[in-house]
């Protein structure tokens, strides 16, 4: 008799400790709460745009509420490193274009001061490229890189405007004009729509943009399309030759965008993430809306966003030390 009260009360003792149990295991399924997508920027332009789409399809497929939360200023820094002090429990996410890479070297910050560019986040996915699009206000008299670049040598004084210092147009303008041996003046705008609107008007002579920001004036005859930034020719514009083609076969810069994580999040949330937002961009409807932002699908494992993190590091750390890019000019 007192054996059975015994075995009766270790029996309830286990069940007890089996429901106490259950709730904290059903917890640990991710997402278990909202998951938040940090945006660097205001809200309105490509990379809020592009970033509310991804948290849209993400929604749906974890059954979770995605939301976008913009933290700008700093030239993206201070989103950014929010991001990279947050906890790492794959609830908060950083979507950002690629100036996350060079903005702390361009600003001069430490990363104590904002944060560490290739060992301070875990990189999800390279979701897209953006090439660089080369325009002319039709008023400047160029209608190629060669007419522009022998004008330039001739003694017409030229410009170009770039959505910021730092940013990967300016790299390109700079870059451009080191090799051609020319001096277009740098006109520095905050973000691509103001710069846009001046290269339409006339303002500047030309604008160094991304596809989707001009096609309606390009469409229209109301700017030149000169050069692509990229080693190759651009799907959403096939007949624009590239700098390469142009004869300066080192002048290579196009923009992407991706997710990052705060370093130690789990390898199986990434991995998850990764792989949702994999078939995310092989759908028909996403891939359209990209393209509206002169944005073409990469995807591809994590280690992909990774090695195009560090590369474009080393590269454009040494090209803005020989350049003289900062955010000053």
């Amino acid at each position: 008799m007192h054996a059975s009260r015994r075995q009766l009360a270790l029996g309830a003792l286990a069940l007890a400790c089996g429901l106490a149990l259950a709730p904290a295991s059903a917890q640990t399924a991710y997402p278990a709460k909202p998951i938040s997508i940090v945006v660097s920027y205001p809200p309105g332009g490509d990379t809020d745009a592009i970033a509310r789409m991804f948290a849209e399809k993400l929604s749906q497929r974890l059954h979770q509420s995605v939301i976008v939360d913009n933290r700008p200023g700093a030239g993206g820094t201070i989103g950014n490193s929010y991001v990279g002090r947050a906890a790492a429990d794959g609830y908060t996410l950083l979507f950002t274009p690629n100036p996350f890479t060079t903005a702390p070297m361009v600003m001069g910050l430490a990363p104590a001061a904002s944060y560490d560019v290739l060992n301070g986040f875990e990189p999800i996915i390279k979701t897209a490229t953006q090439p660089l699009l080369l325009v002319a206000n039709p008023g400047a008299g160029v209608k190629s890189v060669p007419e522009l670049v022998a004008a330039a040598k001739s003694g017409k004084t030229l410009s170009y405007a770039s959505p910021g210092a730092g940013s990967p147009m300016h790299f390109a303008g700079e870059w451009l004009n080191r090799s051609a041996g020319v001096k277009l003046s740098h006109v520095p705008y905050r973000g691509v729509g103001p710069s846009v609107t001046d290269v339409v008007a006339g303002h500047v002579n030309t604008a160094w943009v991304t596809i989707g920001a001009v096609s309606q004036y390009v469409s229209t005859n109301r700017l030149v399309p000169l050069a692509i930034g990229d080693a190759r020719r651009s799907k959403l514009a096939p007949n624009v030759p590239t700098l390469v083609e142009s004869g300066y076969k080192d002048v290579v810069v196009g923009a992407w965008n991706g997710f990052f994580a705060p370093k130690g999040t789990p390898k199986e949330i990434v991995t998850l993430l990764n792989t949702h937002l994999n078939a995310i961009l092989k759908e028909p409807e996403v891939v359209e809306k990209l393209a509206t932002y002169g944005a073409e699908p990469a995807g591809g494992a994590p280690e992909v966003l990774q090695r195009t993190n560090a590369e474009e590091y080393a590269q454009m750390g040494k090209l803005m030390k020989e350049l003289g890019i900062s955010a000053s000019n």
